[in-house]
């Protein structure tokens, strides 16, 4: 296979052109690169002060500049802006006669220009749950033997792995609703959205905007495509006429319509000519996890997983790092890590998906949602609410009374005084209900911190 960026048509759409890079972390640093080995001259422009953003720096090619500190940069003109997913719309939108892509549009362009889109694409979005169901389908595809690439917003940028994808490959791609706002062209084979429930209000303002960004996923597929949708979810159900390819469901009650059911403790597929039944993983815990097998399969029996594949990897799948996981049994006290709940939503599944006796550990940057959908189960399981970060006093005030709780202030005191306060069958569960950035770099530092603490009783 001959090198990716001495393709002609990306030597004539990039080489010798100037290109803007809004933000730098994984994104954008992805794609400031690739477009560089492409021939463009490329800049980064970043809000952040130099010293919050020097890591980066460093990984940048030799070449590429970066302003820090504002977006001066961008009151020039630019045959390309790339805006990562991080940088509200407000901050490129009124940029004219500027083509303004994101990375994950970039990386489609990229391999369609040259040919190798490849023919089997899974897109997983949704509030909660992508990252599971994202790997998962890689698990499946990987059993099969598949040259499989997993990437998106599960931490892999798109632009990272374009000179490994051909037409052959299966990519199986985690997508946000902040990658979806850029997404113009891109064309899935087959997407998904899980659930859409309150998140990120502060950037799309409504729950329609919201909902219909995550539905851009569908824009551009063809009758030959298809969509697989919740079908007890609201906004699933209400936008389902949009999409314009196959709808498949999914859910736990069997309606007549082609897709996937949880059926008597198994998962049923009643998709015409990929029909099959498997029983449900014990790895995956809660009814939001059987929510995530069931799109799987369904978007996996839509590109072709044999019903052996699916079976196999629904055995050997052991889960995702931060999503209810398991860290450490001590004392008779179980340690479950769920750190991806950076929402409240999240936070209820994960309270669903225990019988009681635990003690939360809830707390860091507020999103905007209140808390109060929490106080039921809280009341009916936590023994306890351990406070931590910035939100701490809007927690504490929406929960009062529904529990003890505890201001703990960081994470390594909440850990050590949960472990303090437990007993023998108590479970220890880490879920925010909160963004990370007020303490950590990210919900992975949150969760590594966690597993840091628990391991050191």
């Amino acid at each position: 296979m001959t090198s990716l960026v001495s393709h002609p048509a990306l030597a004539y759409w990039f080489r010798g052109k100037s290109a803007c890079v809004i933000g730098l972390g994984k994104s954008g640093a992805a794609a400031a690169s690739f477009l560089h080995r492409c021939g463009a001259r490329v800049s980064v422009t970043e809000k952040r002060p130099r010293r919050d953003v020097v890591s980066w720096i460093r990984r940048l090619p030799k070449g590429v500049t970066c302003e820090t500190g504002g977006h001066r940069l961008l009151a020039r003109p630019w045959d390309l802006v790339v805006a990562s997913p991080g940088v509200p719309a407000q901050v490129w939108r009124d940029l004219r006669g500027t083509v303004v892509w994101g990375e994950l549009e970039l990386g489609y362009r990229v391999l369609s220009l040259a040919g190798r889109w490849p023919r089997r694409v899974a897109a997983v979005t949704g509030t909660n749950g992508k990252t599971t169901t994202t790997a998962l389908l890689g698990e499946i595809f990987n059993v099969l033997g598949e040259k499989t690439v997993v990437a998106g917003n599960i931490g892999t940028p798109l632009c990272e792995v374009l000179d490994v994808l051909s037409p052959e490959h299966v990519l199986i791609l985690e997508v946000s609703s902040y990658q979806l706002e850029t997404a113009q062209a891109f064309r899935p084979s087959v997407g998904t959205v899980l659930n859409v429930t309150p998140d990120h209000l502060g950037r799309h303002q409504t729950m329609e905007n919201y909902a219909r960004t995550k539905f851009r996923l569908f824009q551009n597929q063809s009758p030959a495509d298809a969509a697989v949708l919740n079908a007890a979810d609201p906004w699933d159900r209400r936008l389902a006429k949009d999409p314009p390819g196959q709808v498949y469901w999914f859910g736990h009650e069997k309606t007549g319509a082609p897709g996937v059911y949880h059926v008597r403790g198994r998962l049923e597929s009643a998709l015409p000519g990929a029909e099959g039944s498997w029983p449900v993983p014990r790895c995956l815990p809660g009814r939001h996890n059987i929510e995530n097998a069931l799109a799987a399969v369904a978007c996996a029996r839509f590109l072709g997983a044999s019903r052996d594949a699916i079976g196999r990897a629904l055995r050997t799948f052991r889960g995702v790092e931060h999503r209810l996981e398991e860290v450490r049994r001590w004392r008779g006290i179980t340690f479950i890590n769920d750190s991806k709940a950076t929402n409240v939503d999240s936070t209820l599944v994960a309270l669903q998906s225990f019988p009681g006796r635990l003690h939360v550990i809830m707390g860091g940057q507020h999103k905007g949602s209140p808390y109060t959908p929490l106080k039921a189960l809280v009341k009916q399981k936590a023994k306890e609410i351990l406070l931590i970060g910035e939100a701490a006093g809007l927690i504490q005030k929406d929960l009062n009374g529904a529990a003890s709780l505890v201001p703990c202030g960081t994470l390594d005191r909440a850990v050590k005084t949960a472990a303090q306060n437990a007993r023998e069958g108590d479970v220890v569960l880490l879920s925010p209900a909160c963004a990370s950035f007020d303490q950590f770099d990210n919900f992975e530092h949150r969760g590594r911190c966690f597993k840091e603490v628990v391991n050191g009783l």
